[in-house]
């Protein structure tokens, strides 16, 4: 247990100032905007092989060269503008990952189209309500669950990338479909 201005939190942030900002105001907290949840779905990806520490470092490059996540400039990206990406050191230059943007962009279009917002769509999976957990430990969160695999099949069968479940269930946790800070973090209970 980290503690900072005499606060409990989960240990994961440990004593770094971005970190623990993000962890006791972002983090588990429920997002219903799509701009944002179109932006957890690129990071999370972004993420994938990497610690969430370096993503969110570069967060505010993405911001910028990603047109500040909008899915409608973003699904236009034609390759000229892919190779500029991958030459822009402010971001994860993985020509995989950054095609994955606008792949995403395009499905996330499609999933607009047919539920009115992705919100609607992503939280009826838990029924418009965050899970909330009561785990003791680190050693008690798991990678993944079942829920985060039904939602990267449905995902993937909508034409996005980089959803897998592991990815699913941190963007369900960074998003608060699911509430799993510990229960000995401040956080926990504010959330609950």
């Amino acid at each position: 247990m980290s503690a900072s201005l005499s606060k409990p939190r989960c240990p994961w942030p440990g004593e770094d100032p971005l970190y623990q900002r993000y962890h006791d105001k972002e983090w588990g907290v429920p997002v219903r905007s799509d701009n944002k949840l179109f932006e957890f779905i690129i990071l999370e990806g972004v993420q994938a092989g990497l610690s969430w520490i370096t993503v969110l470092r570069k967060r505010e490059n993405y911001r910028k060269a990603f047109d500040n996540f909008d899915w409608n400039k973003i699904a236009r990206y034609d390759d000229h503008k892919l190779a500029q990406l991958l030459q822009n050191p402010g971001i994860v230059r993985n020509r995989l990952k950054v095609k994955a943007a606008v792949t995403n962009a395009k499905a996330f279009i499609k999933v607009r189209e047919e539920f009115g917002t992705f919100n609607q769509y992503i939280w009826a999976f838990v029924d418009g309500q965050p899970i909330q957990n009561r785990r003791q430990t680190m050693q008690d969160i798991p990678p993944l669950t079942e829920l985060a695999k039904q939602i990267s099949r449905d995902l993937k069968k909508r034409g996005f990338t980089f959803v897998g479940p592991t990815i699913i269930y941190a963007h369900m946790q960074a998003t608060g479909m699911v509430n799993d800070h510990l229960t000995s973090c401040f956080r926990h209970q504010q959330l609950s």
